[in-house]
Parts: C-alpha cells; structure tokens; sequence
C-alpha cells in the first residue's frame, strides 16, 4: 500500500493493523480483567499475615503457603503484563483517542498500587534460608522448572535487598524517582520551541524528531542553520539541563550506595551478571581502534568536497538513496530469504507473523512515529512500524524488529513466565543480526555497482552509531559518574569540557568542532538510564560474530544460535552468548567487529570509486 496522505486510524486496513485478539478481543474484555486483577490484588493481605520466614520454614503447611505465594507471583505478574500491553500497544497505535491514554495511565497506576501493596513479598522471600528455598522449589510439581531459574535469582540479589520498610519506602518514591528524565523529556520535547528552518522544500518545524532529518539534507547551508539554531536553544538552558543530568547522576549513585553496592555502574551490571571488565574491554578496544573511524570521517570528507568536515556534515549520506519501490509483501519475502540459512521454521515463522497479525504497519494520524517490538507472555510479539514502500531503510528496520520479535517468540516458547524474559544486554544481538544478514543478502544478489555503494554506505553509518557512537556515550556516561563518586559535583562547564575531549578524540584530526558542539552531551535521553548505552555496542559486536559463524558454519553453529534466543531469560546474557560460540567477557568479539568495520571502509571506497563518486 503506498499511502498519498496520513490517514486517521478508523480509516486504516484491518490487514494492515496488529491483531491484538490474543491479548483481548476488544476493550470490554480487557475492562473484566482489570476488575479481575483488582479481585486477585485483594488477596495480598491474606497472603502477608501468613508468608514470612517463620511460617515457611518451622509450620507444616509451610510448603503450601510457599507455593501458593510464589502460584499468586507469576499468575499476577503475568495478567499486569498482558493488561499494560493491550494499552500501551492501542495507545502507540493512535494517542490521539482520549481513551488509550486513559487505559494506560490506569494500568499504570494499578502497577504501582500493586508494586507498593506487595513490596513486603521478596524481602521476606530472601529471609528464607537459601538450603530452604531450594528444598521446596524442589517439592513444588515442575517447581524447579517454573521457579528455580527465578529463585536462583532472588538468592543471589539478597545482599542488595533491603527490609519490607526499606523496599516499601524506595517503592512509594518510584514516582519521585523519574522526575530528571520526566522533566527532562519535557522540557526537550514540550517546552522548548526551536522554531521553524527553511528549506528547499519550504519552512520545517525544528523538533527532537524532525532534527535527525535535518542532518541529513544535502544543503549544507540548511544543515548548518539548523544546527545552530538548534544548540542555541540547549545553550540558553545549558544549567537548567546540567543540572537535571547531575540529579539523575546523584540518584544512581545513591541508590548504588543505599543498596550496598560498589558503585554505581557495579549496580547497573550487577542485575545482568555483567562483569565490570566487559565494559572496561569495550572502551579500551574501541579506542585501540579508532583509526578505521577517523578514516570514515576522512572519507566524508574527500566525498563531500569540504575544505573543512564540521560536526553537522557527519550524518548528510555519503551515497544518495536509492529510489528502489518495495512493497511490504516484497520487503517480507526479501527478509525470509536473507535469513533462509536459519531454516524453515524461523523464516516461516516469521514471514507468516509479519503477514498475518503480527505488525501495525503504516502511518496514521496520532501513531507514535519510528518502530518497535513488544508483546507479552501469551500473545504475539507484536511490531509497530511506520513503513514506507520507497525508503530501503524501513526494510532494514523490518528486519531488525523481527529478530526481536523471532527472539520473543522462542523466547516464550522454551521458558516459564518467570523466567522468559531475556536482558537489553541480549536484545539488539537478534535484531542486528537480522540486518547484518540481510545487508550480506542484497550485497550478494545486487550486480548494481549503486546499489552496492548505498548499501556499504549504510552499513558503515549503522556501524558507527552503534559500535563507535555509543561506546562513546557509554565512556562519558561513566566519567561523569565516577566523578560524582569522587567527590566532584557536576556543572554545565565540567560536563561540556568532558564531553569535547571525546568528541576530539573519537571524531579525529578531520573534524572542525563548533562552539556549541559539546553541548551534544546534554541532549542524549538515553543518559537518563544509567549504563544501558554500552549495550547496543556490545550487542552489534556480538550479533556480527554470530552471523559471521552461522554463515561460514553448519548445522551446529545454527543450532548453537538458536540455543541462545531460545534461553530467554534462563540464563545470564553472557552466558546465553557463550552458549552460541561468543564469549562476551573477552575483546575477541569487539576487535573483530572492528576489524570488519575496517573492511566495510575499503570496501565502501572501492565502490565509490566504481561509481565515479571521488574517493
């Protein structure tokens, strides 16, 4: 379907729109278990007066008030999550209805109304003596199936966990908790009016969103305009900002302290089972090897013919997009052959999914623009897409949130709810996989010396905002905490004078900064959740080893990657990694994404050269 105009909601396709009948079968249903969770929610009282360390492990019936505690666990949490993803799905889909705002701000609020009346239950759960623990989960019919990976868990957090009062307490204060990244969000994205640029096509609105874009417009002039235009405005609040970034700051590190952890980032790994090396062999790797960087920016700059490559010229395509029409239908069909080395159930699976309920997949009025994947337990894995048949990019994307989905759904299939659900740390690995072997498919299959510079040409851009660009953030992100744990507060002149020594150091001798350049530190969202940048970096290095070995392999090394997406949640990441052939808690993975980087670069300026384009 190619869209002439945005459509509102009523007026899409049922074909084209998810199908969320296995959640619920319209917002009725959905109302009944709402009602129901709240039925199931007055239980937890009873449940309180009889669940603690004494009852459990001195009285006969201690086994049947462990098992129906831990019966109540699972059943509530798996009804919370299918009742937040109806609403969080229909209110994406369309947040101009009143409506999937409302529903959503109610789940919302019965989450954190639970959450509050049941914090008592895993403390109490970690009085229990450990040999106890184990000892009942044993005697619960499958108990070591449905709650031993879960309880294993609980067991080795229990030096972190505080009193019933204590939890109760950091419960209530949630809420409290968010208001850096809340007001944030905000400010950036409400309050701030950065006006409007005039371009070739006429004046656009500069936004959060529409800025990206902007970057991206062959008019220097207009790049360049939009680029101040859009830092001065970060200039004019640069304190309010930095101040609102040390807050969140302050608040990692204090949680970190109050939960008896070594520091902050200790604190962030620790839930992952992530060794603090591993992101200390991320940085060190990623700058023993920024020259094949420095000469992509090199690059850009003979490409583009400046006399000077400066900060706005880095996101402009080096090569111009390709005008090649693929229709959703193709784009599936395009995508099931690039992954055919994975067999027939994976490609099946996923090409009658993305065809057959799975996807939301056009614009409409009031959708939540860009793409993700998300479902619940007992449902679809859904993905919302906003796709555009003349725009490759989105057949990429495609591809990438179906390795999402792929891994949800093994995922789901292979594990018990309390224990199904795999890390951030995991998640970009099946979905970058799936681009890198759809990037090798179309590199195969095209003899169009084009089409083989674009495609090298995104694939080095993909490359370099998530191996190099996030190893970056992930360096300043943890500066900026170390240095609040030594004692330094944080202000808009030490975040900015930290933040251009990486920009210095990661762009190269190429690059002519603005003034205004390091006030990039103070725009990134992500740096609102602490220590989870690092996991893109070190997700694309393991999803292009694990692609590099299915490809060059057999049976056994695609079976060894379908052992990892079928963990879930069952194993810690690096170890579900390992388990696939790639050992995380070593440089090997990061050295050879760069060295494969590196090769991208010769390749890229092979193809340029073939096209005329001076390189």
């Amino acid at each position: 379907m190619k869209q002439t105009s945005i459509p509102d909601r009523n007026e899409v396709k049922p074909s084209d729109c998810w199908d969320l009948s296995t959640l619920y079968a319209d917002d009725r249903e959905w109302e009944k278990d709402l009602e129901a969770f709240s039925a199931l929610k007055e239980k937890i009282p009873g449940l309180k007066k009889v669940f603690c360390s004494e009852n459990i492990t001195d009285k006969k019936d201690g086994l049947e008030i462990f098992r129906e505690c831990l019966e109540f666990y699972s059943l509530s949490g798996r009804k919370l999550e299918k009742l937040y993803v109806y609403a969080h799905l229909k209110q994406s889909a369309d947040e101009s209805n009143p409506e999937n705002i409302k529903r959503t701000g109610r789940v919302l609020m019965a989450y954190s109304a639970f959450e509050a009346d049941f914090s008592w239950f895993i403390p109490e759960f970690q009085k229990i003596p450990e040999d106890k623990i184990r000892s009942m989960v044993s005697q619960i019919p499958d108990g070591e199936k449905l709650y031993g990976v879960w309880s294993e868990k609980l067991i080795r957090e229990k030096p972190h966990i505080l009193s019933d009062k204590e939890e109760k307490i950091l419960a209530l204060m949630q809420e409290s908790f968010r208001t850096p990244q809340n007001t944030f969000s905000i400010l950036t994205n409400v309050d701030m009016n950065f006006g409007t640029v005039e371009t070739a096509e006429g004046a656009v609105p500069l936004t959060q969103t529409t800025w990206s874009k902007l970057m991206e417009n062959p008019s220097r002039e207009t790049r360049k305009t939009a680029y101040k235009q859009f830092y001065a405005h970060f200039s004019s609040l640069q304190m309010t900002i930095a101040s609102l970034y040390a807050g969140s700051v302050n608040q990692d590190v204090a949680n970190a302290r109050i939960r008896g952890y070594t520091s902050a980032r200790a604190a962030a790994l620790f839930p992952d089972k992530v060794d603090e090396s591993v992101y200390d062999n991320l940085i060190k790797v990623i700058n023993s090897n920024l020259e094949p960087l420095h000469r992509y920016y090199a690059l850009r700059k003979k490409v583009l013919k400046l006399d000077e490559l400066r900060h706005y010229d880095v996101y402009v395509p080096l090569v111009k997009e390709i005008k090649r029409h693929t229709t959703y239908e193709q784009a599936v069909e395009l995508i099931k052959n690039a992954l055919a080395p994975l067999g027939e159930e994976y490609t099946e699976t996923l090409s009658n999914g993305l065809l057959g309920g799975w996807v939301d997949r056009y614009e409409n009025r009031g959708k939540r623009s860009g793409a993700f994947s998300s479902g619940a337990y007992t449902g679809y894995p859904y993905i919302l897409l906003n796709y555009k048949e003349d725009v490759l990019r989105d057949v990429f994307t495609l591809a990438h949130e179906g390795g999402h989905s792929m891994h949800s759904w093994y995922s789901a299939k292979n594990n018990p709810f309390l224990s199904y659900e795999y890390t951030i740390f995991e998640a970009e690995v099946a979905s970058t996989f799936n681009e890198d072997m759809l990037f090798r498919y179309l590199s195969k299959e095209s003899g169009n010396p084009e089409m083989k510079a674009f495609l090298l040409s995104h694939r080095a851009a993909d490359i370099v905002a998530t191996l190099y660009r996030q190893t970056m953030f992930a360096e300043y992100e943890h500066k900026a905490h170390t240095l609040v744990e030594g004692g330094t507060p944080l202000t808009a002149e030490l975040l900015r004078s930290e933040y251009r020594k990486l920009l210095e150091k990661y762009f190269g001798p190429e690059m002519v900064f603005e003034e205004e350049s390091d006030l990039e530190g103070l725009r990134i969202p992500h740096f609102y959740n602490a220590y989870y940048v690092y996991k893109y970096a070190t997700g694309i290095s393991a999803s292009m080893a694990l692609a590099e070995r299915v490809c060059s392999g057999g049976e056994k090394e695609r079976e060894d990657y379908f052992r990892f997406l079928k963990s879930g949640g069952s194993r810690y990441p690096v170890e579900a990694l390992r388990t696939a052939g790639i050992d995380m808690s070593r440089p090997e993975p990061v050295e050879a994404a760069c060295k494969t980087f590196a090769s991208v670069i010769d390749e890229l300026e092979k193809a340029l050269e073939g096209t005329g384009t001076p390189a």
